[in-house]
């Protein structure tokens, strides 16, 4: 059910067609993403970050759900740090994370990618919109991990992210632009979902109901999206200093986050 509802196609972006087929074939990806998570929760480097052309200024999407990690990693007793631009890291924080700008993947036991530009087969980075993005990326520090053989988790929404390489084929089937866009990009785990913050509330939310324990209480949806907005992030599909996440109000993401709430309490009854 988690992973039906963090997959609503609300915008109607194509993203639903890859999530049946790849659900065909990997019917547990939530639930392995999820001990992936609770197994090496010690040190984890979040990812998170996404440019929007021709601007190039990071969209709501990634880092609200970058931040829901990092905090379900400090409940359970671990240490997150967040890998990501300037603008991100002045509007996550007043939140109290810890940020890095060298990381040494060696060093950590888990990372996550949530919403960072994954490359393309010819190397460069795309926007849903099939546009170029020309700002740094961080899809190397993934590519580090797995040739070290650290866990990977990749969570993407529309096929040009840090992990979709998984499904790199479903993506050229699927979304509009997908053979100009669709990420090369592998990880050891991948969700998807329609947007790649609920993404990340999914993997908590599966991870509270396996671990026994609400790992995101007090969750304030609102109050999270209106802060990085002031503070200079945009909705990615309107390109605006907006209050939204891909171009859906507010009023949808409290729901979303309301109902997954409710699920992993009726879980934990």
């Amino acid at each position: 059910m988690i992973a039906h509802l963090i997959n609503t196609d609300v915008g109607n972006r194509g993203t639903l067609g890859v999530y049946l087929d790849y659900r065909r074939e990997n019917p547990s990806f939530l639930h392995n993403s999820a001990k992936m998570f609770l197994d090496n929760y010690e040190r984890v480097l979040v990812i998170t970050g996404f440019p929007i052309p021709p601007m190039m200024q990071a969209e709501t999407d990634g880092p609200p759900g970058a931040l829901a990690i990092a905090k379900a990693v400090e409940t359970l007793g671990g240490r997150a740090e967040i890998l990501t631009y300037p603008e991100v890291m002045n509007a996550l924080e007043p939140f109290g994370l810890s940020f890095t700008d060298r990381p040494d993947v060696g060093n950590y036991s888990l990372v996550i990618a949530v919403e960072s530009p994954g490359r393309a087969r010819d190397g460069k980075y795309y926007s849903m919109s099939g546009l170029e993005i020309t700002r740094e990326t961080f899809d190397w520090a993934v590519l580090e991990a797995r040739e070290l053989g650290i866990p990977t988790i990749g969570i993407g929404d529309g096929g040009n992210e840090a992990g979709m390489g998984k499904v790199v084929k479903l993506i050229e089937r699927y979304v509009p632009h997908g053979d100009r866009i669709a990420s090369v990009v592998e990880t050891d785990e991948l969700i998807l979902s329609a947007v790649s913050n609920w993404g990340a509330y999914g993997l908590v939310a599966q991870a509270s109901v396996e671990f026994g324990r609400e790992l995101l209480p007090d969750w304030d949806e609102r109050t999270i999206v209106r802060a990085i907005s002031k503070l200079g992030l945009i909705d990615g599909v309107s390109k605006t200093q907006a209050s939204t996440v891909d171009g859906i109000s507010l009023d949808v993401h409290e729901k979303v986050v309301e109902l997954l709430n409710a699920l992993v309490n009726e879980a934990l009854r």
